[in-house]
Parts: structure tokens; C-alpha cells; sequence
């Protein structure tokens, strides 16, 4: 899209807690992007919104938003049992979609998304932001220099204790069955699986088994998992929402070293290696989809530019995550 010249208008279908700091500033801030419009039903919700962020244009149908000729994009932040709806929509009208993480909730939908855009030719991202952070560049920098030598493994470890939420039974779309069938694995495993293949390169074979603990709430609450990347990596990991310490720990192996790091919690990362010794914290943007935001328009603006974090990627994601659970 060499053509871009002018500053591209955004409209966002959902503007929920996602929205809020994590992303929707981004959006705002990123010099050639403008956020045009916002859409939600909730109409007391969506005026409180436009309001608080000074946007001028408001929606309460998603369609109007979708064909309104001055919006160039649209960023869908909406729960995963919603995406293949919108993404289908604006797919047709031909118009470039970011879609927050995971793509749907199962792979079979994922692909149709996935097809609609690549049939259009149209440029589709997902908001697996991590690929784009400084912190996790850095990871991938130590492992393309080769500091822990030729990889072995990645051993990946995430449990939390049930919130006061589920103890008390609230239902959410995290925990529903018919939404995030795994429950907070749909949510956060994705980010550390999509995260593991661009460190580590695609998956060739996974599996995996969950199961519902608890019984707090109708979705899994705990997973195990084993895979290998096409390059003979191997992997496994575990997560479970009803521990009673909160652990993030992830672990990759070479024939020379290690690198330890946490997906979601800001500590810093670690090398051990026989070359070098690193232990090295860097800290998140306040608004933690900047970069990703930022790499969506070089890769609007320039033809030789990729963004990392794009539909194929996140149907790769979706596809390991259904063969981990057995879908």
C-alpha cells in the first residue's frame, strides 16, 4: 500500500477495559492514524467513552460504522465469539482489520477469516502485540546470535489462583464455555504460544490435555501441553487457573545456555550462557500496543515492510492451540 498519504481513519467496533489504556491511545497517538468513530450498543457506555477520549464520530450498529466511507480501518474489540462475525463484514467492503487476540475461538473460524481477507487481498492483523515489544525482540536478538547455542527446548509455565470473580461464580466470557471453550487458556496461552512460534518458528506437531478442575465455571481451567517445531525444537507447558501462587516462568534451552522470561509479568530476562551473562529489564510501554500499532502503519505505508503479527501468524496460533486441545 505505497499509495498511503494521508492520515488513515480508524473505527473501532467494541470499546471495552482492552481499549482503554492498552490500546485505543495507541491508535490515537501513532502519527498517520486517526481513531475516527467508535461503535458500541451499550449507548450510555459508548458516549462515556467518545467523551473521555475526545472521539467525534459514534455507532450503536457495527454495519454503519463498517460501510461509512470515511473510515479507512477497523480495529475489532470485541470477545472472540464475535470475530468471525465483524471480521467477515469488513472483509467484504475490503477495508484493512485488526482484530484482538485470539483471531476466534476455533480454528475452523480462523481459517475463514483468514481466507476472506487473503481473497481480498486485504491487509489483516491480530493483536498478538508481544511480537513487538522491545523485550521480547531482545529474546530473539540472544537467540539469533546464537548466545545459548542451538536450541533444544522451551518449557513454559503459567497458574494463578482462582479471582474473587470466579470464586463467586460471575459469569464472563473468559470463563463460558461456548465463547473461550478452554477458559483463560484461549485468553493468555495464546499470547505465549504465538509468542513461542516467533521465537522459535512454526509448530509441526502439538497435543495436549485439559480438563476442568474446579468447577468454578463451564470452560477448562487447566492444560498440559507438548509440542515440537518444525526445526526439531520440543516444548511443553502447563497452565492452570486454580493454583495458589501466580507463577509466569518460561524457559528456553540450548546446547550452550538459557533464557528465562516471563510473558506477562515485567520482570527482567535472563541469559546463562558459556559466552555471556545477561540479566537485562525493560519496561513496557504505558500504552502496550504502541509498537505493534506503530509496525500496522509501516506496513500500510511501505511495500517492503511485514508487520509480525498478521492473520496467517494468528491462524498458526489458532491452529496449534485446537490441536493442543484436541479440536
Amino acid at each position: 500500500m505505497s499509495d498511503f498519504v494521508k492520515t488513515m481513519n480508524w473505527g473501532f467496533i467494541g470499546c471495552g477495559s482492552v481499549t482503554e489504556v492498552k490500546s485505543g491511545p495507541a491508535y490515537q497517538q501513532t502519527k498517520g492514524f486517526n481513531v475516527y468513530g467508535v461503535m458500541r450498543r451499550n449507548t450510555e457506555k459508548l458516549n462515556d467513552y467518545a467523551k473521555r477520549h475526545n472521539i467525534q464520530h459514534i455507532y450503536t450498529d457495527a454495519d454503519a460504522l463498517i460501510n461509512d466511507p470515511n473510515i479507512d480501518a477497523i480495529y475489532v474489540a470485541t470477545p472472540p465469539d464475535s470475530h468471525k462475525h465483524y471480521a467477515l463484514k469488513i472483509a467484504k467492503v475490503g477495508k484493512p482489520c485488526c482484530i484482538e487476540k485470539p483471531l476466534s475461538p476455533s480454528y475452523k473460524d480462523s481459517l475463514e477469516i483468514y481466507k476472506a481477507f487473503n481473497k481480498k487481498n486485504t491487509p489483516l492483523f491480530v493483536a498478538y502485540y508481544r511480537r513487538s515489544l522491545p523485550r521480547f525482540l531482545k529474546v530473539k536478538e540472544w537467540l539469533d546470535l546464537g548466545y545459548i547455542g542451538k536450541v533444544r527446548h522451551i518449557s513454559a509455565h503459567l497458574s494463578k489462583p482462582a479471582s474473587e470473580k470466579d470464586l463467586s461464580r460471575i459469569n464472563h466470557w473468559r470463563t463460558d464455555s461456548n465463547i473461550a471453550p478452554a477458559g483463560y487458556f484461549d485468553d493468555l496461552a495464546s499470547h505465549g504460544l504465538d509468542l513461542f512460534t516467533f521465537l522459535l518458528g512454526d509448530v509441526k506437531t502439538a497435543q495436549g490435555i485439559s480438563t476442568n478442575q474446579q468447577g468454578l465455571y463451564s470452560a477448562s481451567d487447566a492444560v498440559v501441553a507438548n509440542w515440537i517445531h518444525t526445526n526439531g525444537i520440543t516444548g511443553t507447558g502447563t497452565w492452570n487457573f486454580g493454583c495458589d501462587t501466580h507463577l509466569d516462568q518460561v524457559s528456553i534451552y540450548g546446547n550452550s545456555g538459557t533464557i528465562d522470561f516471563s510473558v506477562f509479568h515485567e520482570k527482567p530476562i535472563c541469559l546463562k550462557s558459556n559466552a555471556n551473562n545477561e540479566k537485562v529489564f525493560i519496561e513496557n510501554p504505558k500504552h502496550i500496543q504502541q509498537f505493534h500499532v506503530e509496525n500496522m502503519l509501516n506496513h500500510l505505508k511501505n511495500d517492503n515492510y511485514y508487520h509480525p503479527a498478521t492473520g496467517k501468524t494468528a491462524l498458526h496460533t489458532s491452529w496449534v492451540m485446537s490441536e493442543i486441545l484436541g479440536n
